[in-house]
C-alpha cells in the first residue's frame, strides 16, 4: 500500500505554493516595519551598498521565524478556503475521506517546519541577531551630526560637551547652540555660545566642521593647579560672528566588534544561555552573600552587637541607653552642628550605598529574566507553527473563501491578537510582574483551544460561522423576535374565504379577551411554580396557532390594507412566559443558584407583559382586518 498518494501530493503542491508567496509576503511586511524602527539610522549616513544589503540580510534572518507562523496561518487558510470554493474538500469528503486525513500531508509539512524554525533559532538567528547589533551600532556611531537630540546636552564627541536648543532637520541647522570642551586640559577649559551653528563631516571623513554664526567664547587663561582655589580666575571673552572648529573625529564606517552583545540573550543558543543562567545566578548568590555580611558587619560595628541577632534584641538594647534628646541638648551648639552633619553624611552615604546595590540587583535579575525568556521563545514560536495552521486550515474549511480577500483579512487579525497577546505576556515577564514561563506561553495557552475548536467544529461539518445562528441565538436571549414581512402577492389562485374568515377572527377575539382576564398577566410570576413546578400552557398554544392559521389564509387577499394589518400581528412564543428552558434540569439549575434565577424571573416577567400587549395588539388589528373585510364584501354585494 502506498504511503504517498496522489491526493497528498495534490494537496501538498496546492500549498507549497501558496506557502512560498505568502512566506516573502510575510517576510516583507516584517521587513518594512523593522526597516521603519532604524530609519533615522539609515538615511543621511552616506552608508554604502554593502553595508545596507548587509543590514537588509541580517534583519531577514532574524525575522525569519516571526514571519514562518504568519505565513502557515495565511498559507492554510487560503488552501482550505479555495478547496471548500471550488467544492473539492466537498468532493473529498464525500468519497468518505475525513478532514482529518485530509490534513495529513500539510500537517506533516507543517511539523518539519516547526523542527526547522527551533533549529534555526538556535543556531543561525543568534549569529544573525548579534551581526545585526553589531551594524546597527556601528552605524549609530557614523556622522553623529544627525544624532544629536534637542534641549539635553550631547557627550558623544570626544572632549566635547554640546546643548541644541532647536534643530532644523531640513537645513542641518543648531540653532540656540552651546558647548564646552576640556580638550586641551580640565583646567584649560572653553565655554562657547552661539545664535546657531551647523556640524558637517569633512571631506577626509577624519575631522568634524562646527562652524558657528553670532556668538561669544569664554576660556580660562589661568592653568596653574591653584588658581580654582582662588575667588576671581582670569578668563578670555572672545565675540564673533562667525568660526570655525576642527573636531577630531573618524567619521569612516567601522565595524564595532561583536563581543559588545555577547552577553545578550538574545544572541545565544539554548546552551549558552543556561550557561549564563548558572553564572549569573552564581553572581546573585554571591551578591545576597557579600550583602548579608556587609550589613552584619556594619551592625556589629554600630555597636549594636551580634549582626546575626534578630531585631527584636536590637530594638531593646537601643531602648535601655540614656534617650537621644536628652544626650543631644548636653552638648554645645558646635557639637549638636558637628553630630548632625555627621549623621547627614553617614545617612546619605547609606542611601548611596543601598541605591546602588538595589540597581545592581535589579540589573542581574533582568538578565535573568532576559535569559529565561529567550530560552522559552525558541519553544513557543516553533510551537506556533503548529497552532497556526490548526486555526488556519480548518477555518478555511469553514468559511470557504479563498484568494486573498477575506483569508488575508482573517489571518492578519488573528496575527494582531496573537501579537497583543505575546507582548503584553512576554512585558510582564520582563519586569518580573508574572512567572517567565507563564508570560512568554500565555500567546500559547490562549490560541491552542481556539485551534482545538475549530478542528472539531471543521470536522464534524458545524456551521460555526453561520452568522444567523448567532443572530437568532442573541435574539432570543434579549428577548428579541422578528416582525412580520408580508408581501402582497401578484398572483392569487384562490381568494380567502371571507365569511368563515370574519367568524375566525371573531373566535381568536374571544379567546384573547378570555385568556387574558383568566391569565391575569401583569401580575408577577411564582417562583416555585416558574423554575420546579412547571405547566404548559396550551391555551397560548392555540392562540397561536389559530392566528398563523388565518395568517396564512388572508396573506391571499388582494386587498393592501388587510396585508398590512396582518404585518401588525405579532408572532407569539407560546413558552416564553412560561419557564426560562425547554430543559427540566437547566431550569432547576437556575431556580437553585438565587442570582441566576432571579435574572430569568425578570425575563419571564418581561415576557408575561409582553404577551399581555400582545393579546391585545390581536383583538384590535383584528377588529381593523374585520372591518376591511366587510367592506370588500359589501362592495361585492
Amino acid at each position: 500500500m502506498r504511503l504517498i498518494k496522489k491526493l497528498d501530493i495534490f494537496i501538498f503542491k496546492s500549498y507549497a505554493l501558496l506557502f512560498a508567496g505568502t512566506f516573502f509576503i510575510c517576510l516583507f511586511v516584517f521587513m518594512l516595519q523593522f526597516m521603519w524602527r532604524y530609519l533615522e539610522d539609515l538615511i543621511g549616513k552616506g552608508l554604502t551598498i554593502d553595508v545596507l544589503l548587509q543590514f537588509f540580510y541580517y534583519a531577514c534572518l532574524m525575522l525569519i521565524p516571526m514571519s514562518l507562523p504568519l505565513a502557515i496561518l495565511l498559507a492554510s487558510l487560503i488552501t482550505f478556503g479555495n478547496f471548500g470554493e471550488r467544492f473539492e474538500l466537498l468532493s473529498m469528503k464525500a468519497a468518505g475521506i475525513p478532514l482529518v486525513r485530509i490534513l495529513r500531508p500539510i500537517f506533516l509539512f507543517t511539523i518539519l517546519l516547526a523542527g526547522w524554525s527551533f533549529y534555526f533559532q538556535n543556531v543561525n538567528s543568534p549569529q544573525a541577531t548579534r551581526d545585526l547589533y553589531t551594524l546597527i551600532y556601528s552605524m549609530r556611531q557614523k556622522s553623529p551630526e544627525v544624532e544629536i537630540p534637542e534641549g539635553i546636552f550631547y557627550n558623544e564627541l570626544p572632549g566635547y560637551n554640546l546643548f541644541v536648543e532647536r534643530k532644523d532637520k531640513e537645513t542641518g541647522m543648531l540653532y540656540g547652540t552651546m558647548f564646552y570642551t576640556n580638550s586641551n586640559g580640565y583646567e584649560d577649559a572653553e565655554i562657547v555660545l552661539a545664535d546657531s551653528a551647523r556640524l558637517q563631516s569633512t571631506a577626509d571623513k577624519r575631522h568634524l566642521r562646527l562652524t558657528l554664526y553670532s556668538g561669544e567664547r569664554f576660556r580660562n587663561m589661568e592653568t596653574q593647579g591653584g588658581v580654582m582655589q582662588r575667588t576671581n580666575v582670569p578668563y578670555m571673552r572672545e565675540t564673533f560672528i562667525e568660526e570655525v572648529d576642527l573636531i577630531p573625529f573618524d567619521n569612516n564606517f567601522n565595524m564595532m566588534d561583536a563581543s559588545l552583545f555577547a552577553g545578550n540573550a538574545a544572541t545565544k543558543d539554548i546552551r549558552a544561555i543556561e550557561r549564563g543562567l548558572d553564572s549569573l545566578l552564581s553572581r546573585s548568590d554571591s551578591l545576597g552573600h557579600a550583602v548579608y555580611r556587609m550589613t552584619d558587619r556594619t551592625l556589629t560595628n554600630r555597636g549594636l552587637g551580634n549582626g546575626r541577632k534578630d531585631s527584636a534584641t536590637i530594638v531593646a538594647k537601643v531602648a535601655t541607653a540614656a534617650p537621644f534628646d536628652t544626650l543631644f541638648l548636653q552638648q554645645s551648639t558646635q557639637m549638636q552642628q558637628r553630630a548632625m552633619r555627621s549623621a547627614l553624611n553617614k545617612s546619605q552615604t547609606a542611601i548611596s550605598e543601598y541605591e546602588f546595590r538595589e540597581m545592581v540587583t535589579n540589573d542581574l535579575n533582568r538578565a535573568i529574566r532576559l535569559h529565561r525568556l529567550e530560552w522559552h521563545k525558541k519553544f513557543t514560536l516553533s510551537l506556533a507553527c503548529i497552532i497556526f495552521f490548526f486555526i488556519g486550515a480548518p477555518l478555511g474549511a469553514i468559511i470557504r473563501k479563498g484568494g486573498l480577500g477575506v483569508p488575508v483579512v482573517v489571518s492578519v487579525s488573528i496575527f494582531i491578537f496573537y501579537y497583543i497577546v505575546n507582548v503584553s505576556g512576554e512585558k510582564m515577564a520582563k519586569t518580573g510582574e508574572w512567572p517567565i514561563w507563564f508570560g512568554v506561553w500565555l500567546s500559547s495557552f490562549v490560541l491552542a483551544p481556539i485551534g482545538i475548536f475549530l478542528t472539531y467544529k471543521a470536522n464534524r461539518d458545524s456551521v460555526a460561522f453561520n452568522i444567523e445562528a448567532y443572530v437568532s441565538f442573541f435574539r432570543r436571549l434579549l428577548g428579541l423576535r422578528d416582525a412580520r414581512h408580508i408581501a402582497r402577492k401578484e398572483v392569487i389562485i384562490q381568494d380567502p374565504d371571507y365569511p368563515e374568515v370574519l367568524k375566525q377572527l371573531a373566535k381568536l377575539k374571544q379567546d384573547c379577551r378570555d385568556y387574558s382576564k383568566k391569565a391575569h398577566l401583569k401580575r408577577m410570576p411564582n417562583y416555585l411554580r416558574l423554575f420546579f413546578r412547571y405547566e404548559e400552557d396550551r391555551a397560548v398554544t392555540g392562540i397561536s396557532q389559530h392566528l398563523e392559521t388565518l395568517t396564512e389564509e388572508l396573506s391571499n387577499s388582494r386587498d393592501s390594507g388587510i396585508i398590512d394589518g396582518l404585518n401588525h400581528l405579532p408572532i407569539l412564543s407560546p413558552d416564553a412566559h412560561t419557564r426560562p428552558s425547554d430543559d427540566r434540569r437547566l431550569n432547576l439549575a437556575a431556580g437553585l443558584l438565587v442570582p441566576l434565577g432571579v435574572f430569568f424571573f425578570f425575563r419571564v416577567w418581561r415576557y408575561r407583559l409582553r404577551l399581555y400587549h400582545d393579546m391585545q395588539q390581536i383583538q384590535k388589528y383584528c377588529t381593523y382586518i374585520e372591518k376591511r373585510i366587510k367592506k370588500i364584501t359589501d362592495n361585492y354585494s
